[in-house]
């Protein structure tokens, strides 16, 4: 049998499951073009039904179920593994996978790229020290990093000392023609209790964890109808996702007497079709990298409220596609969204702006070329001596 010549490259993450992170590797692999590498995913702890997701058959995954913490005893099954496979590329995300690197060296891999996706709850800020040592101390074993905002590619640079130039800045890219505004107005939501046509729905889309901080988006809308009354028979709250805060956002909703205007279903799939239903989004996070659900909203033409975190202000444009508030402030949050729910013009020509700065910089096409550049380039710098693709 004559051996595939298509580049292997293995994408390495911490769990292969619902998330932004994750999304972008499946899309990534969707929109590559097949003839140009093949791909293999790895999760150190599990991958789950969320795999399905990738629309390619050729695509192999593992899971490694590693338990919390650094696995210096998982380094022979690593090694193993990458001498099994053979990846031309290993491509790790964000510091839970970045110990892989270390493995991929001793397994010779030609290739080891890293990228920063997004810091967690515990270094918002970037300044935990630890943290920082972390990274240096596996820099020597990446050939070139990868970050998804101005804020992480100035992190990296500064807190980590990694060279400018072995760092690209990638943004990710959203599916304008899966996304995208509906033809005649928003659209009834299967399952949603609220009608489009006669209410007003702001929601937000993403798992419900400390760091997304969806209970400041509920606190954020009491206050909004309590700064105006008036909103209560036409402002409603959807809020989809699955985790340990949906329990506790609709508490509180229930206890401020407003838990009937608001619609928490869990998780869904058809998320496109849901930002067709909703009037704005909100994103009340603690911390991002670049938010692919703010990129759908976008694209789905809707005004966006997100908090100034992460790669948050490199996507919403301050009152022209949106609105950038402080995070944990569910006040300002509220004003923002008493003066969109009462300015339908407003908010659709924020909508449509957003719409359109997404067509022009954030494009599924863009994000794939930046990758393949960046691996093309990879392979072509650490094996000079393999043949270069036809143009």
């Amino acid at each position: 049998m004559t051996a595939d010549p298509r580049p292997l490259i293995l994408h390495v993450v911490y769990r292969f499951d619902t998330g932004g992170l994750e999304n972008g590797v499946v899309n990534l692999i969707n929109h590559m073009p097949p003839d140009a590498y093949r791909h293999a995913v790895l999760a150190l702890t599990e991958v789950t039904d969320f795999k399905d997701r990738i629309q390619r058959s050729d695509v192999e995954f593992i899971s490694l179920r590693k338990p919390p913490g650094q696995g210096l005893w998982q380094y022979p099954k690593l090694y193993k593994i990458f001498r099994r496979l053979h990846p031309q590329i290993v491509h790790s995300r964000n510091l839970a996978a970045l110990e892989v690197q270390l493995p991929s060296w001793a397994a010779r891999v030609p290739v080891r790229i890293h990228s920063e996706h997004g810091r967690g709850l515990e270094d918002q800020e970037g300044n935990g020290v630890i943290y920082q040592r972390m990274r240096r101390f596996y820099k020597p074993f990446v050939h070139h990093y990868m970050a998804l905002s101005r804020d992480l590619a100035d992190y990296l640079v500064h807190k980590t000392n990694v060279a400018p130039d072995k760092i690209t800045q990638a943004y990710n890219g959203v599916d304008t023609d899966h996304f995208h505004p509906p033809g005649n107005g928003q659209q009834p939501i299967a399952g949603c209790p609220f009608n489009p046509a006669e209410h007003w729905l702001v929601g937000t889309v993403g798992r419900m964890q400390t760091v997304k901080d969806q209970t400041m988006l509920a606190q954020a809308f009491v206050q909004a109808l309590a700064q105006a009354p008036h909103l209560k028979t036409k402002m409603r709250l959807v809020m989809v996702g699955e985790g340990p805060l949906r329990a506790q956002a609709q508490s509180l909703l229930d206890q401020a007497g407003v838990g009937d205007l608001a619609w928490l279903p869990g998780e869904r799939s058809d998320v496109a079709h849901i930002m067709q239903g909703l009037h704005a989004f909100a994103l009340p996070s603690l911390g991002e990298g670049i938010s692919n659900t703010i990129l759908e909203a976008m694209a789905s033409a809707l005004p966006v409220v997100a908090t100034a975190v992460g790669g948050n202000a490199d996507l919403v444009l301050q009152d022209k596609t949106g609105f950038i508030t402080p995070p944990a402030d569910p006040q300002a949050m509220a004003q923002q969204l008493v003066a969109l729910a009462g300015n339908p013009w407003l908010a659709f020509k924020m909508g449509q702006a957003g719409r359109q700065r997404v067509v022009s910089t954030f494009s599924m096409q863009a994000m794939v070329a930046t990758y393949q550049r960046v691996y093309d380039q990879q392979l072509q710098l650490q094996q000079p001596d393999r043949p270069r693709k036809l143009p």
